[in-house]
């Protein structure tokens, strides 16, 4: 461990499937030409408009969402799955935090999620459809290239009381393994963590003054101590098991005996992400233990490795983990005013690896056509 004042440069890197491994690289000069497509979807209806970002998208309205990532050929990995995230988080904001979907209070019964999931498949298909359209239209520049998608529920005008919005553009995933995300304990646990809405994306802002230059992630922990979860990510490390601190050679103890993978429970309040489940599944068929419990910063020199997940990247490796010495009156802290204890990992670790791989077979087996969703 070693105490700096801040991270190095910035880089981020996400997870690329097996199948793009072989993709050519498109060149600079067109890619700068153009700008790459973007499609925002209301109830069904194209935007005339040219959509904004995603993320300034999200900052501007209230509204339960999730995020999932499609294939140049408009599937969209682990759609099911994002629907369901998608109805259970409108379900508890309207019961418990009911301005965050654009509620002046919570309706007078349960919300009733059935009439979503119909009204997100036709957003979702005529955005796809659109979005390939205008991709194909660019040619070479956006060709073969996958697609981020955004899909909110917010309270609305329509008989129904809902509005369904979604959000495409391009997303291109970086190599994995070629660099390391820069994380940065920066701040205080969500409310209503079990729940994906669009006013996180302004809240966190104000964590931003704890990002020193070069931090591509901020870590939430409500003691200093225990980490929860990336602003953005759900956080993993790699830990050696304590009990095992034997002097004996590798070979003799099996991985499974020797390391554990640790990730901060539901019941500490963080996001159930998608991309966390499934690992926590794949750890489970590949035999690594998995302990659901907030990994502690005081034991970082038992981490061996670390990644965090997310639906776009899948799985990215740590570089570096770098937290406040002290964590007294944080908030009223920039990151210039704070000595920091950073851990270094080196590259992608076995097991991160291992698990990649098959998260990584397992995304193209489990890809949706949203023509098949009514």
């Amino acid at each position: 461990m070693k105490i700096v004042n801040q991270s190095p440069t910035e880089t981020t890197v996400c997870v690329n499937f097996l199948r793009s491994k072989n993709k050519k690289k498109r060149g600079i000069s067109s890619a700068k030409a153009m700008s790459p497509p973007a499609v925002l979807v209301s109830n069904g209806a194209v935007s005339p408009h040219a959509p904004p970002s995603a993320a300034a998208f999200l900052e501007s309205t209230p509204g339960a969402y999730t995020t999932a990532r499609a294939s140049s050929t408009g599937l969209i990995f682990w759609w099911p799955r994002h629907l369901l995230r998608l109805t259970d988080s409108a379900r508890l904001l309207a019961q418990s935090h009911p301005h965050l979907l654009g509620l002046p209070a919570p309706p007078p019964g349960t919300l009733s999620t059935a009439p979503i999931e119909p009204l997100v498949n036709q957003s979702v298909r005529v955005g796809v459809h659109e979005m390939r359209s205008r991709m194909l239209a660019l040619g070479e520049c956006c060709s073969g290239e996958d697609m981020a998608l955004t899909a909110l529920v917010r309270a609305g005008g329509a008989a129904d009381g809902l509005e369904v919005c979604v959000h495409l553009g391009v997303y291109v995933p970086p190599v994995f393994g070629d660099a390391g995300a820069r994380l940065v304990v920066a701040g205080s646990g969500r409310e209503a963590a079990a729940a994906k809405y669009a006013p996180w994306a302004r809240m966190r802002k104000s964590m931003e003054k704890m990002r020193p230059p070069g931090a591509t992630e901020l870590l939430l922990t409500n003691d200093g101590d225990h980490l929860l979860e990336g602003s953005v990510t759900n956080f993993f490390v790699v830990c050696r098991k304590e009990e095992r601190q034997s002097n004996e050679p590798l070979s003799v103890q099996t991985m499974a005996n020797k390391f554990e993978v640790q990730t901060a429970p539901l019941s500490d309040g963080v996001l159930p992400g998608i991309m966390r489940q499934i690992v926590i599944e794949e750890c489970h068929d590949l035999g690594i233990p998995v302990r659901e419990v907030s990994p502690s910063w005081s034991k970082h020199e038992l981490w061996e490795e670390a990644f965090v997940t997310s639906s776009l990247r899948l799985i990215q490796h740590v570089g570096t983990v770098q937290a406040p010495l002290l964590w007294e009156d944080i908030e009223t802290k920039t990151w210039r005013d704070v000595s920091w204890a950073v851990k270094q990992f080196q590259g992608a670790g076995h097991i991160t690896t291992l698990i990649q791989r098959k998260i990584s077979e397992r995304a193209i087996t489990e890809e949706y056509d949203i023509n098949y969703f009514l």
